[in-house]
């Protein structure tokens, strides 16, 4: 109970996890209404578009990956006023996010049709070929925002990084802004344009990644004395030998944790397509409305990583120690609340869209089903932000990517493979799964193995 009169301790909480949480929450309730007006269009297009973004999920969270490693320095670093180190981890960053958008761009261009054809299956239900047909086209309009979105990644976690949440919040509310009025307007051709239907989805977004990136980088270099990393960051590409050493052991387990991750929620949607088109367009609705209800956790474990790293990093190693329990426990509290809200408009958002009744249902069940587990996906979600802002990367690594890959994804693959059970219980008993990884979580937080003082050395 002392811990939670503390109340302002949860004030500075709040102001570091709500303009994350506005940020994201302002972008997924968009998506959410992108995919509603995709999903007025018909069920195959909408499948497409849905196939095309589960790929570009796994792009999104490499990049994601690529930041995180550099981005446990630059939260530390920050924490000790070190400008030259948090300047060299934003280098550092720069440099990873254009190799990986570059690789990115030679994949989706070399074999993004087979990768399409792998979620395609013929089970009596929908237009394959015009599902196809939508997603190729969505996805190769959708290529040139790949480089905005990761420069935009780059400028932005440091940001965040380094306190400043309100600019990279400012910026993806605009983004979203143009994303919506351009999807409008592009989608059913309003304001004398043609109808462009999935085309002009994908142009909408792209225009609205560039905005964003513009917004963050010209904000970061007109704001040098707030943000004096920035200055002389282009003069060259130096990063010193041991901190880039220590970037890379930290940082590719969690390169490629986010990758795997990433990679076993593809494998996840691909397995359950094999129950049908009627499945992945139920799924689809699904979780465009459960990305918007997850921003209260993601936004709680960002906070996490923040708090518990500035701790670390000033020295404060017994604070750090204490506040990450605390932290995990009120994301928890709050995503229950968030949890009986979804659960209660679970039958509502299917309703919205132009498909048949079982697919309405089947979306329905899915963010019910979601709905109750939105507690557990809060404690894991704070545990793996707070094991990664010690650097306990490789224990990061196992609980988080590795966990999906040998217990998640072999349990569906065997339920859809050798069983006949409806994709309903499937679902749910692939989510129980989760329960496990939080106790497991649990015990390593409060063992304490991972609270380490990573920029000290640097002094």
């Amino acid at each position: 109970m002392k811990l939670w009169n503390e109340k302002g301790f949860y004030r500075y909480v709040l102001a570091l996890a709500l303009p994350i949480m506005l940020q994201n929450g302002v972008t997924n309730f968009v998506g959410l209404l992108d995919n509603i007006m995709i999903g007025r269009i018909g069920t195959e297009q909408m499948s497409g578009v849905a196939i095309v973004n589960q790929l570009l999920f796994v792009f999104n969270l490499t990049l994601f990956g690529a930041t995180a490693g550099p981005g446990i320095f630059t939260s530390q670093f920050h924490g000790r006023g070190s400008t030259d180190g948090v300047r060299q981890t934003f280098r550092f960053k720069l440099l990873t996010c254009m190799i990986f958008c570059t690789v990115g761009l030679a994949v989706f261009l070399g074999f993004g049709g087979s990768l399409i054809r792998a979620w395609l299956h013929d089970t009596g239900a929908g237009d394959l070929a015009l599902t196809f047909e939508s997603a190729r086209a969505y996805l190769l309009v959708m290529l040139p925002g790949l480089l905005p979105f990761a420069l935009k990644e780059v400028y932005a976690s440091t940001l965040r990084e380094t306190g400043e949440t309100i600019v990279p919040m400012r910026a993806a509310l605009a983004a979203v802004g143009i994303n919506l009025v351009l999807n409008y307007v592009l989608i059913f051709g309003k304001l004398g344009l043609p109808a462009l239907g999935v085309t002009g989805a994908a142009i909408a977004t792209v225009v609205s990644r560039v905005a964003e990136c513009a917004i963050v980088v010209i904000y970061t270099h007109r704001r040098r004395e707030t943000h004096p990393y920035i200055q002389g960051v282009y003069r060259s590409l130096r990063i010193r030998q041991e901190l880039a050493a220590d970037i890379v052991r930290k940082g590719l387990p969690l390169l490629f944790n986010e990758l795997l991750w990433s990679t076993s929620m593809a494998m996840l949607s691909r397995c359950y397509s094999e129950r049908g088109l009627d499945v992945v367009a139920g799924y689809n609705i699904s979780t465009a409305v459960t990305n918007v209800s997850c921003v209260c956790f993601l936004a709680l474990g960002q906070a996490t990583a923040i708090i518990v790293g500035n701790l670390l990093g000033a020295g404060k190693t017994e604070d750090a120690r204490r506040t990450a329990p605390r932290m995990t426990a009120f994301s928890a509290a709050v995503c229950a609340g968030v949890g009986l809200v979804q659960i209660a408009l679970a039958g509502m958002f299917p309703l919205l869209y132009n498909t048949t009744d079982e697919i309405r249902d089947l979306g329905r069940w899915f963010i019910l089903i979601h709905g109750c587990f939105q507690p557990i996906f809060a404690i894991t979600n704070c545990e793996y932000f707070t094991l990664r802002s010690g650097g306990s990367v490789l224990i990061t690594f196992f609980f988080d990517s590795i966990y999906e890959w040998i217990a998640a994804v072999p349990v569906a693959a065997l339920l859809i493979f050798e069983t006949s059970l409806p994709i309903v219980p499937i679902y749910t008993l692939v989510l129980l799964s989760e329960g496990l990884k939080a106790v497991l979580g649990w015990i390593y937080v409060r063992q304490g193995k991972w609270v380490r003082n990573l920029a000290g050395q640097y002094e």
